[in-house]
């Protein structure tokens, strides 16, 4: 499976999202879920889903999922 489709599934339920929801696009706080609590909760369910551990500057500039895609891609590289 391509991490942006894990990471698609890992952005539906921990953000509580439906299934036809576009993460495509989506955007921090675009959607009420994505606040900060959300933020944090996405951000642990993304650690745990691929086993990398997030720097808190990452953290900070996770703003998209589009960017969230380019940090797991990049820690996995990193990890391998």
């Amino acid at each position: 499976m391509a991490i942006s489709d894990q990471l698609r599934d890992v952005f539906v339920e921990a953000l509580d999202l439906g299934e036809d929801v576009d993460v495509q696009n989506l955007k921090y706080r675009d959607i009420e879920a994505w606040d900060s609590v959300g933020h944090m909760a996405l951000v642990a369910a993304i650690e745990d889903e691929f086993d990398v551990q997030f720097e808190t500057d990452q953290v900070i500039d996770m703003s998209s999922f589009k960017v969230a895609v380019d940090m797991v891609t990049e820690l996995r590289a990193a990890h391998d």
